[in-house]
């Protein structure tokens, strides 16, 4: 039985989801032979499943822990960008996808045989400045009808002007959660909360010996960038939450992992949601970590069910 006092604290929770969303389809099948024409496995595909990637699983898991999601990103006019929005309204999230006709929908094609991964195949394209420029401008309508904005970077250029999101936001006292990409956070700067994984955070800040200068690293970027809190998720070694003057730290609690992809959108969309809905920092870390040690469990782009999480 799910515990009631989540279910309707969490269902008064809105929330905003802005970034790159994708399809990731997974082509399932059996390889019995190598193709004559090279030295490869041939797959006979048995069948086809499509799934919301990237800030959509963000929006697919919040909306699957009764939470209220909106979506705004961009994707193309074309039938990936078709289903994609069809598979999130089948999920109860409110969805706000421009349409840009001079691009293709990205696209993660794997192909999968006995549950172990052959193949991906990457369709990306970058969204026109002017679409973005009008997306920006949505924006600043929605931001005031939620509690929280939760920014989802896969560096294919819809948060092109993530600072100025940041800003219009936090000016009308609305926290922002950011899942980083890439090598310079100067962008983010002015977030509420940054939640880098540990290869991320190693990228921007360099290597770390012990403990000590992990959270000497984490302190000086958190004050650099001027954030409330950092989060440094650290696969089999947990997560950490570095605040002005307090470090936390929740040790894992996978019980066996199975696939890590999409695990950060599930940490930052459980933890947004658990903030939106008034909990504080401690609480909502330690839901988002027992969520992420629930969906690494499964297999791909998946989410946390209320019944899985708080029963």
């Amino acid at each position: 039985m799910v515990n009631h006092s989540y279910k309707d604290n969490l269902s008064k929770a809105k929330i905003l989801v802005v970034g790159d969303v994708m399809l990731d389809r997974y082509w399932f099948g059996q390889v019995n032979r190598i193709s004559p024409e090279a030295p490869v496995p041939i797959a006979k595909i048995s069948h086809r499943e499509d799934r919301a990637g990237g800030a959509a699983n963000v929006a697919r898991n919040i909306s699957s822990l009764g939470g209220q999601a909106t979506l705004l990103s961009v994707i193309g006019q074309d039938e990936a960008g078709d289903a994609l929005e069809n598979l999130l309204k089948a999920n109860n999230v409110h969805t706000q996808l421009y349409r840009d006709s001079n691009i293709s929908t990205t696209v993660k094609l794997r192909v999968l045989s006995r549950q172990q991964q052959l193949l991906r195949i990457d369709f990306e394209e970058i969204p026109t400045d002017e679409i973005l420029t009008n997306k920006l401008e949505i924006y600043s309508k929605l931001v005031s009808e939620h509690d929280l904005v939760i920014l989802s970077d896969y560096g294919k250029g819809c948060l092109r002007y993530a600072e100025k999101m940041i800003v219009a936001a936090r000016a009308l006292g609305k926290p922002v959660l950011v899942d980083p990409k890439g090598s310079d956070y100067s962008h983010y700067k002015g977030a509420t909360l940054l939640t880098p994984n540990r290869m991320e955070f190693q990228a921007v800040a360099g290597g770390w010996s012990d403990e000590a200068a992990l959270t000497q690293k984490a302190q000086a970027l958190r004050q650099e960038l001027q954030l409330d809190a950092l989060l440094v998720t650290r696969s089999e070694e947990g997560m950490s939450l570095y605040q002005k003057d307090e470090v936390l730290h929740q040790p894992t609690v996978a019980r066996q992992v199975f696939d890590v992809s999409g695990a950060g959108d599930t940490v930052i969309g459980t933890l947004g949601l658990m903030l939106a809905a008034g909990y504080d920092y401690e609480e909502a870390i330690s839901i988002a970590n027992r969520a992420a040690g629930i969906v690494v469990g499964k297999l791909g782009t998946a989410v946390v069910s209320q019944e899985e999480l708080f029963c």
